[in-house]
């Protein structure tokens, strides 16, 4: 048995052996557990990943006279930060997009322009008080200007999932670009080099233990958003001195169709006060699973295609009902051996003392969904007009003319879907002495289901230009259409929602 003191006091006289997570996997494997908790103090462990909760507190420091930023605007190279804070304090989240550039610039970028050394523009709009008149200020400014630049993660260290797309169409995620027709696979966390897999009980890991973080010496504040340890997914919050930070392990991102981001790198160091914890930190790759998600279900409960291990994702190719899928991290698996190695030689040249945390992390949390109202498709949709691919082109057209319909549904005798067509595929055939609808209708048709959220379905027919969906059931019979414009219409109405449907996709 070791205590971190005890381990302090040998990094201190330069005596503290330590090991990066990948060399202590290969101690064990040759030596064992026990002679590895006997010789080892200390491992390594890193990782280099999208921080995308992130942000950072800043201080500008009072004006000549006193402005007051809470209740008013600010905004950073014309990114909006938050003004619900007093006199001069601001909070720039990194996922914060730019009013003039969108998402190709965003808090991140903010972010890291001013690790970079770089001047960023201070802009403010205040009400004006008897004690701070000021009203409007523009300024640029520097790190170094600032009294206090505190970098803030949320939600870190979490990463242990993957996702593919099994949809006809690409999608674009917080993950990255997921082709169709599994394609691709992209997985964040980096295996056996993170620190969680090293740690996964919390032995050591906890509030008040110091970390790297970006190039600085940072500490862990708590457990962090979506904590949710019985699923093999503990999240951290840290904190750390942005000024001191270095933007080769801070990196702003702009994910494409997404939004704006960032990359942190993180290393936390693990003692080894027992055989327990050395063994822990012995775990491999083979050995950590993870879920891979298919994204192109647009619902919080998404399926799982299959689990798997790091050992095969890293091997670059996975096959998923026959397709072979081309595999690839978001994090950076390099970044995070240079992260440990960075972290192992500040501590063995005493640059860098544990920090004993105060109080555990909980193993037992688990996370709760967010409790509102869900507008499915089968409440709002509508009664279609079914037709089969033999009936006549002219009955089907004089019915629709009749009940002012523009689509019609192509189905079989058990109400399976095989096609559609428009009135403007009626006139266009009748024009050219068609007779039947197998002639003029089209078959490579987009679906929705009963109980996809009316927003999935909004936003799937905007993007592929189309007016009208037919609405399957779970047994993948047609029992209804849906159009754009009444989806418009019901979520321009509906309540908290706030603005239409044609406005939010403008604005994106």
């Amino acid at each position: 048995m070791k205590t971190i003191p005890e381990i302090n006091e040998k990094i201190k006289k330069g005596e503290a052996v330590v090991l990066t997570a990948e060399k202590m996997k290969e101690l064990v494997a040759n030596d064992g557990v026990e002679k590895a908790a006997k010789e080892v103090d200390v491992v390594t462990t890193g990782i280099f990943n999208l921080a995308c909760s992130s942000g950072a507190f800043l201080n500008f420091g009072h004006s000549d006279p006193p402005i007051k930023f809470g209740g008013g605007e600010v905004s950073l190279n014309d990114v909006p930060c938050y003004a619900g804070l007093d006199a001069v304090d601001t909070y720039i989240g990194v996922t914060q997009v730019s009013r003039s550039l969108g998402m190709e610039y965003g808090g991140g970028h903010v972010l890291q322009d001013l690790v970079d050394k770089k001047a960023v523009t201070l802009e403010a709009h205040a009400y004006g008080t008897d004690s701070h008149p000021k009203t409007h200020i523009k300024t640029d400014i520097t790190l170094q200007d600032l009294n206090q630049a505190i970098m803030v993660c949320p939600r870190s260290g979490h990463q242990r999932y993957a996702c593919t797309n099994s949809s006809d169409a690409t999608l674009y995620t917080h993950l990255g670009a997921l082709l169709p027709n599994y394609e691709n696979i992209i997985y964040s966390g980096n295996g056996e080099l993170s620190p969680l897999a090293n740690d996964p009980d919390f032995d050591t890991i906890g509030i008040g233990t110091r970390i790297f973080l970006a190039g600085a010496q940072g500490y862990i504040i708590g457990e962090g958003t979506f904590h949710d340890p019985k699923d093999g997914m503990g999240s951290l919050m840290v904190k750390g001195d942005l000024k001191k930070m270095n933007s080769k392990y801070l990196r702003a991102a702009t994910l494409t169709n997404y939004g704006s981001s960032i990359f942190l790198g993180i290393g936390i160091p693990i003692p080894i006060l027992n055989e327990q914890i050395a063994k822990k930190t012995a775990i491999r790759d083979e050995k950590i699973t993870i879920p891979i998600y298919d994204f192109s279900v647009s619902s919080r409960s998404r399926p799982i295609v299959k689990e798997i291990s790091y050992a095969e994702l890293k091997k670059g190719k996975v096959a998923i009902d026959g397709t072979t899928s081309k595999c690839s991290p978001i994090s950076s698996i390099p970044l995070a051996r240079e992260i440990m190695g960075e972290l192992k030689s500040l501590i063995e040249k005493g640059e860098f003392l544990l920090g004993e945390p105060i109080e555990r992390l909980s193993t037992e949390k688990s996370v709760r969904t967010m409790k509102h109202e869900i507008i499915r498709v089968g409440k709002h949709m509508e009664k279609p007009l079914l037709c089969e691919a033999t009936d006549s082109l002219k009955v089907i057209a004089k019915e629709m003319i009749s009940k002012s319909l523009n689509n019609a549904i192509v189905v079989d005798n058990e109400d399976n879907l095989i096609g559609m067509i428009s009135s403007l595929d009626l006139t266009k055939g009748l024009l050219n002495d068609k007779s039947k609808i197998s002639e003029v209708m089209r078959t490579n048709i987009l679906t929705a289901t009963t109980t996809e959220a009316v927003e999935t379905i909004a936003r799937r027919m905007t993007h592929h230009q189309i007016s009208t969906m037919p609405v399957l059931d779970e047994q993948n019979k047609v029992v209804g259409i849906v159009s754009l414009e009444n989806l418009s219409k019901l979520l321009g109405r509906h309540k908290g929602l706030g603005i239409s449907l044609q406005a939010k996709f403008e604005r994106r």
